[in-house]
């Protein structure tokens, strides 16, 4: 809530005047701010794009690699993803076989 009334009023007040009522320091607000930014950046592939690819390298071998060989095959092609979020989105997209 802080940083959030420091960036709404940054063009009225200076930073550091805004932080030293606040309490805060000057570091951590621009920390704060480059740590968003780092996950924003983290999540670049939207959840459509993402299934897309799923189900490119599900097809490719003919269904019959579960979501760990998927999420290893994605990483080699360079595509960054978690673990979790390709196991969900292929839940919720029905590529996962029901064994």
């Amino acid at each position: 809530m802080k940083y959030a009334l420091i960036r709404r009023n940054r063009r009225l007040w200076p930073i550091r005047v805004q932080c030293r009522m606040l309490g805060i320091s000057v570091a951590g607000y621009h920390e704060h701010f480059l740590r968003r930014l780092h996950i924003v950046r983290r999540r670049h592939l939207t959840a459509e794009a993402l299934v897309v690819h799923i189900r490119a390298v599900y097809a490719a071998n003919r269904g019959a690699y579960g979501w760990p060989r998927i999420w290893r095959e994605l990483h080699a092609q360079g595509i960054r993803v978690g673990k979790q979020r390709v196991q969900r989105l292929m839940r919720q997209h029905g590529t996962l076989e029901r064994r």
